[in-house]
């Protein structure tokens, strides 16, 4: 078996897809025992940014030395590429992980593994109207209701007056990280036209992390972090799944039909909450958030399943 027919296998491509979700998934308990371990407060944004940046600019490393020194592929691109690739890379890096450490260190990690797969719906809608051959359908319709559904669900309190609990640096912050992550993959997806995704991928790491350093510079000079050795570990865990889940997606993605690997995503919202439920201490799994968990799930897989059997 060749090496492209092995990503192309159907296993093999179930079995990858998974992985790759389920170390998306884990990013959500890491995040809050990281926070936990430099003992952050919610007011601690330059903190967190410093974290972020540095984390994902030791990813863009990774990928670059995976694909130069492993897959013995040219890292470099054309000068007229560094503009569009900076700009992916200040969408999909910068101001999408802005929005997530931030919204994580106010939400739950159970919440914020359901609220994340937001993203995936706006990619459905923003699809209708920028593509002629992804329509919305019944299919898909029914799939963002159950979605949509779901994330009102999790934030439903029946004991609370109004029974809704939101707020604009919490649960909006990882609805904003779903806005700029899906506004993120279309650009992508066009720039993988005339570029090497992996490439894409390094340097959208690489220089997106370069907004996240920049906002984390005051945390740095003034030596507000005291990292532990459970924290160093967890940081370059961070940086690895982040490096690993990315090139394997999208060695996926130039492989295989986009509905075919998509419809893999939603093992990162179950493998999130039970991820979180077990390893963090305080946080516990209810009924209204199995129910919610349920929905989203459920929505990703319909509407990615009619993307696929659209084609």
């Amino acid at each position: 078996m060749t090496q492209n027919s092995i990503w192309t296998n159907k296993y093999f491509v179930a079995g990858m897809a998974a992985i790759a979700c389920i170390l998306w998934g884990s990013a959500f308990p890491v995040l809050k025992i990281s926070y936990a371990e430099l003992q952050l407060e919610t007011a601690d944004v330059s903190a967190r940014m410093l974290i972020a940046g540095a984390r994902f600019f030791l990813a863009g490393l990774m990928v670059f030395a995976v694909q130069g020194l492993i897959l013995r592929q040219p890292v470099k691109v054309e000068k007229g590429s560094i503009l569009p690739l900076l700009l992916l890379g200040l969408a999909q890096t910068g101001l999408q992980y802005f929005f997530f450490y931030n919204g994580v260190a106010v939400v739950s990690g159970i919440k914020s593994a359901i609220l994340n797969a937001v993203g995936n719906f706006f990619v459905v809608i923003f699809a209708h109207f920028i593509y002629t051959n992804d329509r919305l359908n019944m299919g898909k319709v029914l799939g963002l209701i159950a979605g949509f559904g779901g994330i009102i669900l999790v934030n439903w309190q029946p004991g609370a007056v109004i029974g809704w609990e939101f707020s604009l640096r919490g649960e909006g912050f990882l609805i904003f990280s779903g806005l700029t992550s899906a506004l993120g993959t279309f650009w992508a997806k066009r720039l993988g036209k005339r570029i090497n995704p992996i490439t894409i991928n390094a340097y959208q790491l690489t220089l997106g992390s370069l907004l996240l350093l920049g906002l984390g510079l005051p945390a740095f000079l003034d030596g507000q972090l005291t990292p532990t050795p459970l924290f160093w570990i967890l940081f370059i865990y961070s940086a690895f799944l982040s490096a690993a889940a990315f090139s394997i997606w999208y060695i996926l993605l130039k492989h295989n039909k986009a509905g075919e690997v998509t419809f893999y995503k939603f093992v990162i919202p179950i493998s999130g909450t039970i991820l979180s439920a077990t390893l963090l201490p305080n946080e516990h799994f209810n009924l209204s958030m199995f129910i919610a968990l349920l929905l989203v799930a459920s929505g990703i897989g319909a509407v990615n399943r009619w993307q696929r059997n659209n084609g």
